[in-house]
């Protein structure tokens, strides 16, 4: 078993982390920004070391700093969390030049599934449908040729996207030259490669993802699906749950058998997730997520399985301690997420003091984060404050027992999510289940009732 474990992220999900390697009795090593030094992971963990000033550039995303760090302090490990460098190839290479173990895939998966155009180019190989598109665009007049074959409308993405960045869809050729120019703009940006290719537009999808686990013995299973259709107009997530409402029987065991091909394809090892587009019958693989996911609470809660401290197991070459076969869902789970953001103002981000936070409890109820009255929210990082989560025996359990959690829910000094998740909670399109991507675009009702 790993000894230290350096954590390369922040925020709630580096508490996570120190939390699972607690219970496994592992000793864990904080990194911060000098925005961060009085964060909740560096109070948590056994030591902490400051990586650098708070732009993420200079501190989170410092792949020297946080080797440094690794190996001054004698930690033999690194869990990158998600987002920062959790799908950064080069960095799961330096942690193996360092013999230091990334809790990850190995680095050439990384970096194939990572570049969505290579990871098609994949799924194809291995059988696993994926939308008609193009491969890499290396022009604007190959966009225009690429779109004309395909048909609108269209989705231009970044190859090596995420998160909604270096997205646009593009419903006629008039529309075209001015998606390419922004979403390649975006990209470069966001992803230092500017890299764009074009998928076909599915109308009104659900968004399902499957989780997948693989160790060292060459064993692969997944742990049933997550239905995060609920979205805001970005592409980023508000609501996910599990198992995905309104899904029929044989839609989801494609989806398990597909996404377990896909991950055997690559020779994949540790903590994945397979996303799909579903629209009826048909199923579309979309991308995969080489890492953790922010929604991995939701899967825990259905099948009582802590996928952290089983991330750490494998990263230290131990088989899975569970196969499918001895796990079944045992019930529903939601999660929301609380993020500093103004919903009537395009969700556009917040910061400040918080000047109260109270958060829910209760039968049922399950609170990740890492905030708390008095705290300072940094303007240089994500937004999510919180992933509040509930469990019941049915979908209307669940979906009960969060109305609840959001009710007991203050956080008071900037604005929140929290008001249009209620919204949300309430409405009958989303009662009913099985809404699509566009759900919330297409449903301004809600944000209008929140601005009010």
């Amino acid at each position: 078993m790993l000894k230290k474990i350096l954590i390369a992220n922040r925020g709630e999900i580096a508490l996570r982390v120190v939390r699972a390697a607690r219970d496994l009795g592992i000793a864990t090593v904080a990194v911060f920004s000098e925005a961060d030094r009085d964060a909740a992971h560096v109070r948590a963990a056994d030591e902490a070391v400051c990586i650098g000033p708070p732009m993420v550039a200079r501190s989170y995303l410092h792949l020297p700093n946080i080797i440094s760090a690794a190996v001054l302090t004698g930690a033999d490990a690194i869990h990158p969390g998600y987002g920062f460098l959790a799908e950064n190839a080069r960095f799961a290479e330096i942690c193996a030049e360092h013999d230091i173990t990334f809790i990850g895939p190995k680095p050439a998966v990384i970096a194939a599934m990572g570049d969505k155009s290579s990871a098609r180019r994949l799924m194809d190989e291995a059988g696993v449908p994926t939308t008609p598109g193009s491969g890499l665009l290396e022009s604007f007049d190959a966009a225009y040729e690429a779109a004309a074959r395909i048909g609108y409308p269209v989705l231009l993405k970044a190859t090596a996207g995420g998160g909604g960045k270096g997205m646009r869809a593009v419903m006629h050729p008039g529309e075209l030259e001015t998606a390419f120019a922004t979403a390649q703009a975006e990209a470069e940006a966001s992803f230092r490669d500017g890299r764009l290719y074009l998928e076909r537009l599915i109308a009104h999808p659900r968004h399902i993802e499957v989780q997948v686990f693989g160790d060292s013995h060459g064993r692969v299973v997944h742990l049933g699906e997550r239905d995060c259709s609920v979205q805001k107009p970005s592409h980023q997530k508000l609501i996910e749950e599990a198992p995905a409402p309104l899904l029929a029987p044989s839609v989801r065991e494609r989806l398990h058998r597909m996404a377990v091909t896909a991950a055997e394809a690559v020779g994949y090892t540790n903590a994945g997730t397979i996303e799909f587009l579903v629209s009826g019958d048909e199923v579309f693989f979309m991308e995969m997520n080489t890492r953790i996911q922010v929604e991995h609470p939701v899967t825990e809660l259905v099948y009582d399985i802590d996928l952290v401290a089983e991330q750490i197991r494998v990263a230290a070459g131990e088989p899975l301690t569970w196969n499918e076969r001895d796990v079944q869902p045992k019930a529903h789970a939601i999660e929301v997420r609380i993020n500093a953001e103004d919903p009537t103002r395009g969700f556009a981000p917040a910061a400040g003091l918080l000047t109260q936070v109270r958060l829910p409890g209760g039968p049922g109820v399950r609170v990740d984060t890492h905030i708390g009255g008095g705290d300072l929210v940094p303007p240089y990082y994500d937004s999510m404050l919180a992933k509040i989560l509930t469990v019941g025996a049915t979908r209307g359990e669940a979906l009960q027992r969060m109305r609840r959690a959001l009710r007991e829910t203050v956080i008071e000094g900037i604005p929140t999510t929290r008001e249009i998740l209620l919204e949300i909670l309430d409405d009958p399109a989303f009662i009913a289940g099985a809404v699509p991507i566009d759900y919330l675009p297409q449903h301004q009702t809600l944000l209008a009732s929140v601005a009010s």
